[in-house]
């Protein structure tokens, strides 16, 4: 997982709420368990027609927001079905952060753990800051996870609040599988300990 301290990045807007995960990545597109390779499929059924050219009704589609690393949204943003796939599309298409009023439980966990930072801001600032977004073209935000700060063009500026731990896990790259191997050394001294169940089991019947 790559660590985020720090980014400055264009901004793209999707503007509406509730947008769920089937949204985020649709379900035919689940036949992988590799975390690359979704990005083509993000939004899927809002990028493209039914015949696969792109849809220029879109907001995703549009000239300013292309190479965006963050996008802003409305409330529950991640509801809907449990799957993963909605982080690591999300990070392949290219965003490194969501910014929204709240988001969906599970979903917030899955995007955490693969380190995709959401950060919740007030209504009030969401409503400012996609105003902002939409009236300037190519609008740039400063996204600081240690100050725990966003700011951008035309003196917007706003705190977020993180839970310490997630932020930890954001600040130096660490998955589940990076805190599992930073007790190595214990796991390693329990297992030269411990009897394996073979052994035990043949002490057992001598």
């Amino acid at each position: 997982m790559e660590k985020f301290t720090t980014l400055t990045t264009v901004a793209a807007v999707l503007d509406r709420p509730n947008v769920d995960t089937d949204l985020i990545i649709p379900k035919q597109f689940l036949k992988s368990i590799s975390r690359s390779g979704f990005g083509r499929f993000v939004f899927n059924d809002l990028r493209f027609r039914p015949d696969g050219s792109p849809d220029p009704d879109c907001p995703l589609n549009l000239p300013r927001y292309r190479g965006a690393g963050a996008l802003v949204s409305r409330e529950n943003f991640g509801c809907g079905s449990s799957r993963e796939h909605a982080a690591w599309a999300l990070l392949d298409y290219g965003f490194k952060a969501v910014i929204c009023p709240s988001f969906g439980d599970i979903f917030k966990s899955n995007s955490f753990k693969n380190g995709l930072l959401l950060i919740e801001l007030s209504q009030k600032e969401i409503d400012r800051l996609i105003r902002l977004i939409e009236d300037t073209p190519g609008y740039q935000l400063s996204i600081d996870l240690p100050a725990q700060s966003v700011t951008g063009p035309a003196g917007f500026s706003a705190t977020f609040e993180i839970d310490p731990f997630r932020k930890e896990l954001l600040l130096n790259g660490w998955d589940d599988i990076s805190l599992t191997m930073k007790k190595e050394d214990k796991i390693t001294a329990y297992e030269r300990t411990h009897a394996r169940p073979w052994q035990a089991a043949a002490s057992a019947v001598n």
